[in-house]
């Protein structure tokens, strides 16, 4: 009692007269020494995901909320509720100086028995212990949170002395109205409703600038204790009721009402109109189709060190930032994506679990603009168990993103391998064996940052999926008929890690971690110990993101990446070799307008100008003159595109772009499929050739989102290629006659010439040596074409030469001399030939030219007529 009536003077006349006595010097002193600065700071409010309109209009897509509050300016708010708050709460609000030091005596008078202080707060004081309780929940961790909220609820002296002492500076600093205003937006109003403006919406289904008088002394008077009198619970509405007309009867005695609006309001029943506020990416899914990427936005932020130093603290902040976030995606890209896989692509079909992802990105800057899938987004565990075709998981991007582990790529890698056979010097036009092979050495791939500068030993087969194109090709119609034997050939003659490293600048990485040694398979010699936590395939930089550094990876994308990961890459081919990351967001405000600072895109030249033009050429023939003539554009603008089938038709893709946009689109297996759900071993991914034409989707849902944007965005020619990557380059064939095979193979091979073996042909070199080619020594050949090359039987001798004006025998003698046994005469002019004086005129076979020994040797001489 002394105490509290020492603060009460201390409150109602310091600083301005000194103060005597004991007990009252004592209170000033515990008085002063209290803290006396309070900053109010700013409120929690949700934060809202926008999408632009074609006419400039931002679209909500979704918000997300500890506190549903909406801060009102002092103008918006009506005067029935600022009259409603004053009047029963703090009638002497407008006089008092903080702290009603009449309505605090009597509050002590009345409680001092009970030691109950909870009584006597002003609007200003009932301010400063909202705003300690909301000091206290905007603490992240939950500990610190915790004891923060319950030194701010305690009900003790000191607890009320520090209310008082706040109250004061806060009445010093702000007028009367910012106080009033602040306390109106700060209240809470139940669950997780605060500020009138939210309270209006959620209990009347109206902004506050409408609510009539009763409706405002209702919610007024739920703030006396929401629990017991908020009005979405039908046992509270008669408390509200009688709270609510004690507020009116407050009203009309301190003049704020007249007598009629006082009965009418009286006479009106409570009867809410409950409007929640749903949040959360459902509803993005509910009504616009955008539920994954929508929850692609809020992992993103959530992963921005920008917004938190740990992922708890950026959740945190996201849900009361009060962000406007302002989102990249394209409504008319997305509705285009929506409805052809939803036309193509079930959700759910019986004997595979079947998906679909499609991912759009704008080239040059990575701005997502579209992300769709078969199964609809929802993150509810009760939903989800009563709609199994709705599912948490993002097809389109990474695990941490909210994606799945990815899906193999198939031939759309090949283009990757084709960009660094362009960058080390080859052109598109250059020749290759295309054939399928087996007992291919694995040594003959080089690979510089590996042991021993090669892949490794052995061998290895593969086939062609195409297998009506065989032989030496280009490499143009390796690409655009997607051929393996052509990407082996490629591969052999350049350095596996670059072909990698090239995969790297463009951004490529697997959706989700590679396996790596555990200490476990090390301790049962699986590994050796320096092994541990290292990836079981050989990977760049041992990462475990990196793709599996492995022949076949270079023409059949074994590695499961994610379509958003792959609409980029195809991007930098389309734009000049520039990669950027994808980004979701156009930009972030707070509740002031004042630009948020986030993650943006990050652009990087992957490949050079030059490179990417190559690649674009190749890919935009594959579009005309290839399999992927289902990306041409119905508008006429250039597109480039590549198709990918995984092994067994599991998966199929389309990836390609104008200069615009680029766009991947995946469909195939989403999980293995357990044909028998209590046994294990029944579960595998299983071929799409089965379901319909799911093995075809792709086809047409890649036109449909980029027909779209051709139609938006339009586009480009692509650039015109150096010359050195389209011209066919032309090598002269070596005379190798006379090398051992080996020897002759290793020059035609070092020039880049495919070598077959021709067999054995009649030649006058030792046996089993070179022969002969064909094309033959001196001719040019295109750089990869194929030489066959001949090996000698050793079974013929060379024509002499001289044999021409020497009489028959002479000449006959020559050649069995040469080691020609059959020689037969013929008359070129006369009929009676007389080989011991007629004198040759011709030989066959021609002098200096080859023939078999045991054939025979024409010579025709100038002969006699007869008598």
């Amino acid at each position: 009692m002394s105490v509290i009536a020492g603060v009460l003077l201390t409150a109602a006349v310091t600083p301005v007269v000194a103060l005597s006595g004991t007990a009252t010097k004592s209170a000033v002193g515990i008085f002063e020494s209290l803290p006396d600065h309070l900053d109010p700071g700013k409120l929690a409010e949700p934060s809202t995901i926008y999408a632009t309109a074609n006419d400039g209009k931002q679209i909500e897509i979704a918000t997300f909320y500890d506190q549903d509050r909406e801060t009102l300016s002092w103008d918006q708010i009506p005067q029935f509720v600022k009259d409603a708050a004053v009047a029963e709460e703090d009638p002497r609000f407008y006089t008092h100086g903080g702290v009603d030091v009449l309505a605090t005596a009597r509050a002590v008078l009345q409680n001092a028995a009970g030691q109950n202080l909870s009584g006597a707060s002003t609007i200003t004081m009932q301010y400063v212990r909202n705003v300690l309780i909301q000091e206290a929940i905007a603490i992240p961790d939950k500990e610190a949170q915790k004891e923060a909220y319950e030194d701010a609820m305690r009900q003790d002296v000191d607890r009320k002395l520090k209310e008082m002492k706040y109250a004061i500076s806060i009445e010093k600093k702000y007028p009367k109205d910012e106080i009033l205003l602040g306390y109106l937006n700060i209240a809470l109003f139940g669950r997780q409703i605060y500020g009138i403006e939210s309270a209006a919406k959620y209990y009347y289904g109206k902004t506050s600038a409408d609510l009539t008088l009763a409706e405002s002394a209702s919610l007024v008077a739920i703030v006396n204790n929401p629990s017991e009198l908020q009005i979405d619970v039908e046992e509270n509405i008669p408390a509200n009721t009688e709270r609510r007309n004690k507020i009116l009867d407050s009203m009309l005695s301190h003049g704020k009402i007249t007598e009629a609006q006082h009965d009418e309001a009286v006479a009106t029943a409570v009867t809410p109109n409950i409007t929640p506020r749903v949040q959360g990416c459902n509803v993005a899914e509910q009504n616009h189709g955008l539920g994954a990427f929508c929850d692609y936005v809020q992992r993103y932020i959530k992963a921005d060190p920008n917004f938190g130093d740990t992922p708890t603290e950026r959740e945190f902040n996201f849900s009361r930032g009060g962000y406007k976030i302002y989102t990249t995606i394209d409504l008319d890209m997305q509705a285009a994506g929506n409805e052809a896989t939803r036309n193509t692509v079930p959700a759910l079909m019986e004997g595979i679990k079947v998906g679909s992802a499609s991912s759009s990105v704008e080239v040059g800057t990575g701005k997502v603009r579209a992300m769709v899938q078969n199964r609809p987004f929802n993150n509810a565990e009760s939903f989800l168990k009563e709609h199994p075709e709705y599912t948490t998981v993002n097809y389109n991007t990474d695990e941490e993103l909210g994606g799945s582990s990815g899906f193999q790529v198939g031939s759309t890698f090949k283009p990757i391998t084709l960009a660094e056979w362009i960058r080390t010097g080859h052109s598109v036009r250059d020749i290759v064996n295309v054939n399928s092979r087996k007992g291919v050495p694995l040594q003959s791939f080089q690979a510089s940052c590996m042991p021993d500068g090669v892949y490794s030993y052995g061998t290895f087969d593969f086939s062609n999926d195409n297998e009506g194109i065989k032989g030496n090709q280009s490499v143009l119609t390796t690409i655009a008929n997607s051929i393996n034997g052509g990407i082996v050939s490629m591969q052999q003659k350049m350095d596996l890690c670059g072909t990698f490293e090239t995969a790297r600048a463009l951004g490529i990485h697997r959706a989700s971690d590679l396996p790596v040694w555990s200490q476990e398979e090390i301790d049962q010699g699986m590994a050796a110990p320096d092994q541990l936590g290292k990836t079981k395939v050989p990977t760049l930089t041992n990462s475990p993101r990196d793709l599996s550094m492995v022949p076949s990876n270079t023409y059949g994308g074994v590695d499961e990446i994610a379509p958003i990961t792959m609409a980029a890459a195809y991007g930098a081919f389309a734009g000049d070799g520039t990669v950027c990351t994808p980004v979701p967001i156009e930009s972030i405000v707070d509740d002031a307008g004042n630009q948020v600072p986030f993650t943006k895109s990050e652009c990087s030249q992957a490949i050079a100008p030059e490179v990417a033009a190559g690649v674009a050429f190749a890919l935009e023939n594959a579009v005309t003159r290839g399999l992927a003539d289902h990306a041409l554009s119905s508008t006429g603008v250039p597109h480039l595109a590549k198709t990918g089938t995984t092994d067994d038709v599991i998966d199929n893709w389309t990836v390609g772009a104008s200069t615009k946009v680029a766009t991947a689109t995946w469909v195939g297996n989403a999980d293995p499929y357990c044909s028998d759900p209590n046994n294990p071993d029944s579960c595998a991914r299983v071929s799409t050739m089965g379901f319909g034409n799911l093995m075809y989707a792709d086809q047409t849902i890649w036109p449909a989102i980029m027909n779209t944007a051709d139609a938006k965005y339009g586009g480009d020619p692509f650039p015109q290629p150096d010359e050195a990557a389209i011209r066919q380059t032309m090598v002269t064939v070596p005379d190798v006659k006379g090398k051992t095979f080996e020897e002759a193979t290793g020059m035609l091979t070092q020039l880049g010439f495919s070598v077959s073996d021709g067999g054995e042909v009649d030649s006058s070199e030792a046996e089993g040596r070179a022969a002969r080619t064909d094309p033959e020594a001196g001719a040019s050949a295109g750089l990869g074409a194929g030489v066959t090359l001949y090996r000698s039987n050793g079974k013929a001798s060379k024509i002499p030469d001289g044999l021409v004006g020497q009489t028959g025998n002479n000449a006959k003698s020559a050649l069995n001399g040469a080691g020609f046994g059959s020689v037969e005469f013929a008359c070129g002019t006369g009929s009676s030939s007389n080989p011991k004086s007629n004198k040759v005129v011709s030989v066959s076979p021609d002098s200096g030219s080859e023939a078999n020994r045991s054939d025979t040797v024409t010579l025709t001489l100038a002969c006699s007529k007869k008598d």
